[in-house]
This record gives C-alpha cells, sequence and structure tokens, in this order.
C-alpha cells in the first residue's frame, strides 16, 4: 500500500458505522500477586491488588471498531439482573448506545473472570448460559436489528459467535438476508456449532482449528495447497466472497475464489493472545467496508492481531500505534 492509501483508509474509518451481532459478555480481571501454595490444595495462591471489569466478546469487536474511529452498535441479549446492568452501564461509558441490547429473563449475562500473577493467566472463571435464544428474545432481537437497519445507514455488519447462544440459525439466516437486500457487506468470526450456516456472507474468518473442526479435515498450517483447497471447500458450501484464516504463529491465509494469498506473523512479544481474534476481525471488516483489497486488508488484520498480543488482558487495537506500524512495514 502507499503511504497516501494507508492514511486515506484510517480516515475513511472515521465515517463508518459497523452493527456489531452476537454474543457480548463481561470480561472481568483479579491482577495480583503468587507468593505461596495453598495449605487446601496444591494450587497457588493469589494475593488480589486489583479487580478490573471490560466489555468482552462481541461487545469488544465493538471496541475494536470505535477506537478505530468508527461507530459501532452492539446488538444482543443479556440477562436482567445485576450482571445485565454492570454490562449495560459499562456499555455507557464506552460511548456505545445501548439500543441494540435487549434484556431477557430467560438468560444470564456471561461472565469471565480471570485471575492473572505476574502476566500469566492461573485460572479462568466462566458464568454462561449457552442454549440457543428462546423464540421470544430472538423475535425481539430481530425486532431491534430491524428497527436500526432501518433508521440508520450501516457499512458493514460483523457476526461475532462464541457458542453462546444468541446466533441461531433464524438470527443469521435473516441478518444475512437483510443485509444481501441492503447492500451490506458482512464480517464473520465464527464458531464450530454454526460454521457452516454463514451463506452467502462477504468474509469468513476462520481460525485454523474452527477451519479443521468445521469442514472435518486434516489441515496443515504450512501447507500452502492444502489451506487453498479447504478454503475452496469451504467457499463451495457457503458461497463467501472472501475467506480470511488466522494461523497463529503462522500469520493468515486469504482467499477469493482465484487469489490465495499468505502473510507471515510479524516478530513479537507474545504476552497474551485473549481478544486477538475480535481485533483481526473488527479491522478486516472496516478494511473491507473501506474498500481495500483481499492483500491489504489481510496484510492490516494480520498486523493488527500481532499488536493485540503484545497487551495482557482483552484490549482493543490502539489506532495510532497502528497506523504507524502500518506505515513502516505495509507501505510500499
Amino acid at each position: 500500500m502507499k503511504e497516501e492509501t494507508i492514511l486515506s483508509v484510517f480516515e475513511k474509518f472515521n465515517s463508518l458505522t459497523a452493527l456489531v451481532v452476537g454474543d457480548v459478555m463481561i470480561d472481568a480481571y483479579y491482577w495480583g500477586k503468587v507468593e505461596r501454595i495453598s495449605p487446601e490444595a496444591p494450587v497457588p495462591v493469589v494475593h488480589v491488588q486489583h479487580k478490573e471489569t471490560r466489555l468482552g466478546g462481541a461487545a469488544n469487536v465493538a471496541l475494536n471498531v470505535q477506537s478505530l474511529g468508527a461507530k459501532a452498535i452492539i446488538c444482543s441479549v443479556v440477562g436482567d439482573g445485576s450482571k445485565g446492568d454492570i454490562f449495560r452501564k459499562a456499555s455507557k461509558e464506552s460511548g456505545f448506545t445501548t439500543e441494540g441490547i435487549i434484556d431477557s429473563t430467560d438468560r444470564m449475562t456471561t461472565v469471565k473472570t480471570r485471575v492473572i500473577s505476574g502476566g500469566h493467566h492461573i485460572v479462568r472463571i466462566d458464568e454462561e448460559i449457552t442454549r440457543p435464544l428462546s423464540s421470544t428474545d430472538e423475535r425481539n432481537l430481530l425486532d431491534c436489528i430491524q428497527n436500526i437497519l432501518q433508521r440508520q445507514k450501516v457499512d458493514v455488519i460483523i457476526f461475532e459467535d462464541y457458542n453462546k447462544g444468541v446466533l441461531t440459525e433464524k438470527v443469521i439466516e435473516t441478518v444475512l438476508k437483510w443485509a444481501q437486500e441492503k447492500n451490506i457487506p458482512t464480517a464473520v468470526d465464527p464458531k464450530k456449532d454454526h460454521f457452516l450456516f454463514y451463506k452467502n456472507c462477504t468474509l469468513f474468518k476462520p481460525n485454523l482449528k474452527e477451519m479443521r473442526e468445521g469442514l472435518k479435515v486434516s489441515i496443515d498450517s504450512e501447507d500452502h495447497e492444502m489451506l487453498k483447497a479447504s478454503m475452496e471447500s469451504l467457499k463451495n458450501i457457503l458461497n463467501n466472497r472472501h475467506t480470511m484464516v488466522t494461523l497463529s504463529e503462522y500469520g493468515m491465509a486469504s482467499y477469493d475464489g482465484d487469489t490465495f494469498f499468505h502473510v507471515p506473523a510479524h516478530q513479537r512479544e507474545i504476552l497474551d493472545v485473549s481478544g486477538a481474534g475480535d481485533t483481526v476481525i473488527g479491522v478486516a471488516a472496516l478494511a473491507l467496508a473501506a474498500g481495500l483489497s483481499q492483500r491489504d486488508f489481510t496484510r492490516l488484520a494480520n498486523l493488527a492481531g500481532g499488536l493485540a498480543c503484545e497487551k495482557v488482558g482483552v484490549v482493543p487495537v490502539d489506532k495510532a500505534k497502528l497506523i504507524e506500524e502500518a506505515m513502516n512495514t505495509l507501505a510500499e
């Protein structure tokens, strides 16, 4: 990319709106020190020094979209109890509207609590309900999404699937249909359960493990012909325009039916991979909406994912840092 192209793309992000549909959660953190082993069991005793609550899941994708300068609207379902109130309050404090958040008496708000000491995860505790939405919650969510699409200009729709039940088959198919009718590009961060539901999406972004499980095939991350063949098989099933597979330390690969492109990972000090996928889909979706080519949105998303791994915990991308790195490594 030319330097002026990089700068113009990041400038264009400021005028874009992304609708983020999927499983939201609260990421809670206990930061502390481990100085001894418990006398009750052979486990570390963590002396908690700091507690923190952050928006997680699809809401972290929205945070990444927002940090890049775009507007994000979160569409999801939370419990109607105190944890749901915490999520709504945190959303408002982060600058999000809660017009797309549905309260449910049938569900609890997902909370992932991480205990961290010395930059390392000691344990994670999950509180969640993963069954599909009830018909009432499903209808309420779809009505809400339809209302937003009718009232506002949306430049890209991101599906963030964590297998917590919000993205049912009906929700996926209906929102994809509306997106096609309005010519809105769609970007999908899938999970195994609904892997093959996203027919006719624009960008499909699994990681290698999800690709293997979703297609039930063995794929060698270093075998580009095997990767390409698997992405071709996926395209034949989904009829998606682009597939982008994250390959961990081997970077990323993308395919559009004609061109296969691989970009190696940049050398990084990897501290924590939590949330890196959220950063990748957020950056890729906006870059797609901004009109970047397959090659360029893959390179930019790969760069952003690497930056996310240099931070402990789930942290959105730093736009200024990403621009700096893009100018240094992607400019031609």
